[in-house]
């Protein structure tokens, strides 16, 4: 697929190429490592590779090597990869997502299943297989000379290291999304000493490629970044996606890594991220058991995401 605009019948419907093969290549290669759990060789062996990847696209990578508070008050390791590609703009786009797995399937009929892993092929690693994707693209066209807008990557670790259902001791407050916490209250310092570009606004995708997905205006995404989220939802209906990204504002907040890089690094930031309101979590009824795996993880879903984030940034 040309990395050039693609026109369709109408002069106005721009579309900037996205490949959902290639991102569904990404996101299967993640899951083959195995569940991501932060302290695993798989773990580590995934990071290694995507931190390759984005290095063999041109962009300048560094990582967050430190510890957080986890949900039982120990030291939980943490790894954030981040990487920067430069482009035509003075202000850089945060494209993020998280990328570990969850360590318990606590939603597991099964109390047995509980204990085991999340293979988490759409609770991670679908976000980051669409921004891998969409960092090719944007070097594609750095390299043929068009126009590409700064950007800046995050991915975060230990997203999901939040209370499991089986623990007894009292819950800490901000005990999931801990990669992020980090990464948004060192963002201000790295700012100021010239180690982390400008950064405009933020997108954060979690879970978006499920094949019934729907991604409503998520609540702290209007509050914080009203102007962002509608660019967003505009230009999913112009290019004809709009039963996916429905206007429709989700019921409650949804506390994701947007959240802190809205609160702690002042930063408006949406999340697209698949709600499902008639269910009993607000996500879909496999979302953290073992069936989070390939068999869900959908192309036209992926190619409606990565196709209008590409267009909204490529087209401002």
């Amino acid at each position: 697929m040309s990395c050039a605009k693609q026109q369709q019948s109408s002069s106005v419907d721009i579309r900037y190429a996205f490949s959902a093969d290639t991102a569904y290549s990404y996101i299967a290669h993640q899951v083959q490592f195995g569940p991501r759990v932060p302290g695993t060789e798989e773990h580590e062996a995934c990071g290694d590779w995507l931190a390759m990847q984005l290095a063999q696209h041109g962009a300048q990578v560094k990582q967050q090597h430190a510890t957080m508070v986890n949900y039982a008050g120990e030291q939980q390791p943490i790894r954030n990869i981040l990487a920067y590609l430069e482009g035509n703009t003075t202000q850089a786009i945060l494209l993020c997502a998280h990328w570990d797995s969850r360590p318990w399937a606590d939603e597991e009929e099964d109390y047995d299943l509980r204990f085991r892993a999340v293979p988490a092929a759409n609770d991670g690693a679908s976000g980051v297989g669409v921004i891998l994707e969409i960092v090719r693209q944007l070097a594609l066209r750095k390299a043929q000379g068009e126009y590409i807008p700064s950007v800046q990557v995050a991915l975060f670790d230990c997203e999901d290291m939040g209370t499991p259902s089986h623990y007894t001791g009292q819950q800490r407050k901000d005990d999931w999304c801990l990669g992020s916490q980090y990464w948004a209250k060192h963002y201000p310092s790295a700012l100021a000493e010239g180690t982390q570009a400008p950064i405009q606004y933020g997108i954060l995708l979690d879970m978006v490629a499920d094949p019934s997905a729907t991604f409503p205006m998520e609540t702290f995404s209007a509050n914080y970044a009203p102007q962002y989220l509608d660019r967003m939802w505009r230009t999913a209906h112009r290019l004809g996606y709009g039963r996916y990204f429905v206007y429709q504002q989700t019921y409650y907040p949804i506390t994701d890594d947007h959240y802190y890089v809205n609160t702690l690094a002042g930063i408006p930031c949406i999340d697209v991220i698949d709600y499902k309101p008639n269910t009993e979590t607000g996500f879909q009824e496999w979302w953290h058991t073992l069936q989070d795996d390939m068999q869900n993880i959908n192309q036209q879903t992926l190619q409606a995401v990565g196709e209008t984030v590409m267009t909204t940034i490529c087209s401002q």
